[in-house]
């Protein structure tokens, strides 16, 4: 036993002020992915991060503790929320909240694609892991971690690496306190071995680069907070979106939009949780061997749980009028990097997001350069994609299975393909009041890299057979 190896198992409690520190680092992590999300989907901002962290305790409460995860808004719904706001808003592009009557329609379609993942979660129960391996073998989920990573590579990069309107040229101070915070936690990680500091890079490399920050702008003469995130206005407003207040506003000729545009969205979310719970328990387990070696944590026997929580986490998420969500791979990369994988500390991390969404510190970000967030990104949205590849490599997929390499070849392409090249991320299906409505790339190849799958199962069998 060498439990005075660094790290925390999901049973595992940090002292009060360690696990604080702690929270502090996951929630820093959690949220610019939660707010971008939520800001690009036109969502109340301190909503969001409160509907983040009651979804995150009910999902805590639904595994028994035994999953340690954060549930954040999902960028895989941006697409899809977009396309319902695009058709029916004439101001879409410039407005900062979604229209109430609007947010209705929207919220029925997330609770829906919310049903789906706890459907797909009882039947993993009733019938046992295989049934849903067989749909979303690692294949499959590996290659839509991966695109789910990389699809948000652009928003990183161009967070740092701005382009200035009137000269064409890259902005000078994003640029450098970008790469700043992208190296300082890169170094970190690796240097930092021992002592309760190891366990903090993300958080001090951000802190680095918000002095950095500071720094620069006092010498260029600048207001070192003017190139803080934009964010909304005002403070949190349950009351005016719950679902009891939107539904008496809604425009039911937006649901068939909503529903056909949202709920797909789910057959992309159920393969990226899914591969959030294989990437979990690999990275437990080896945890666990250097720590506790005569333990295992059998995390990925509990997909059934864990896409039921994802599930009502939806559902939860919506009904105090908060974005759809999923399981964070951000955090999984922070508690990778930090070798914290403490439920105590997520718990924690949920109740401090409840808290802050309450008080002008849900705005605080405000005071935090793009650039250190983005620049943190750089490194985060990267470990999501390299987790995609981790599984497959854990799996042994054989990447020379002319099989395999079309599934994978599949979903990269339409996923990754679709996302950058084809307006709003999606293809065109029909127009609604002039407006072209779009099915999401990444749901299509989700649905794909599935359909693809079991058709060459299929032609395996019969040719076997012969």
């Amino acid at each position: 036993m060498e439990k005075n190896k660094l790290g925390y198992l999901p049973d595992e409690r940090p002292s009060f002020w360690h696990a604080i520190i702690f929270a502090v680092q996951q929630f820093l992590v959690m949220l610019p992915a939660t707010v971008l999300a939520a800001m690009l989907m036109k969502f109340n901002i301190p909503t969001a991060i409160f509907s983040s962290g009651v979804a995150t305790l009910v999902f805590l409460l639904v595994t028994k503790g035994k999953i340690p995860l954060y549930y954040g808004s999902s960028f895989s719904y941006i697409p899809a929320v977009s396309i319902v706001g695009a058709s029916f808003m004439t101001n879409w592009q410039t407005t900062n909240l979604i229209d109430k009557s609007l947010l209705g329609p929207i919220q029925i379609a997330i609770m829906l694609s919310g049903l789906i993942s706890i459907f797909v979660g009882f039947v993993v129960k009733k019938f046992g892991r295989n049934k849903i391996d067989e749909i979303l073998p690692p294949v499959v989920t590996g290659p839509v971690a991966a695109i789910i990573g990389l699809s948000l590579a652009g928003n990183a990069i161009s967070g740092v690496f701005e382009i200035n309107t009137q000269s064409n040229m890259l902005n000078i101070i994003p640029m450098i306190v970008g790469i700043v915070t992208t190296l300082s936690i890169v170094s970190l990680t690796i240097v930092l071995k021992k002592g309760f500091i190891s366990q903090i890079p993300i958080l001090i490399g951000m802190g680095i680069g918000t002095f950095t920050h500071i720094i620069i702008a006092l010498i260029m003469q600048e207001n070192p907070f003017a190139l803080g995130a934009n964010m909304q206005d005002g403070g949190i407003k349950l009351l005016n979106w719950t679902i009891f207040t939107t539904f008496s506003e809604m425009n039911l000729s937006a649901l068939p939009t909503a529903l056909l545009a949202i709920v797909p969205i789910a057959l992309v979310t159920i393969p990226e949780s899914t591969a959030h719970v294989y990437q979990l328990d690999l990275y437990v387990n080896n945890l666990a061997k250097e720590r506790v070696p005569q333990k295992m944590y059998h995390i990925s026997p509990l997909l059934g749980e864990n896409l039921i929580g994802d599930g009502i986490g939806d559902i939860v998420s919506t009904f105090f009028g908060g974005p759809a969500g999923t399981n964070y791979g951000e955090n999984i990369s922070a508690s990778a990097i930090t070798k914290n994988f403490s439920t105590y500390v997520f718990g924690l991390t949920a109740i401090l997001a409840i808290i802050l969404s309450f008080t002008p510190l849900a705005l605080f970000t405000n005071f935090i350069p793009n650039a250190v967030v983005n620049g943190a990104s750089i490194y985060l949205f990267g470990v999501i994609a390299s987790q995609g590849i981790t599984l497959m490599i854990d799996k042994k997929v054989d990447m020379f299975d002319p099989k395999n390499l079309a599934i994978i070849s599949l979903i990269f392409v339409i996923g990754l393909g679709g996302h950058y090249a084809l307006p709003n991320g999606g293809f065109p299906l029909y127009k609604v009041n002039g407006n072209v409505v779009y099915f999401p790339a990444l749901a299509l190849a989700a649905i794909s890299g599935i359909l693809l799958n079991y058709l060459l199962n299929l032609i395996h069998k019969k040719s076997g057979s012969n």
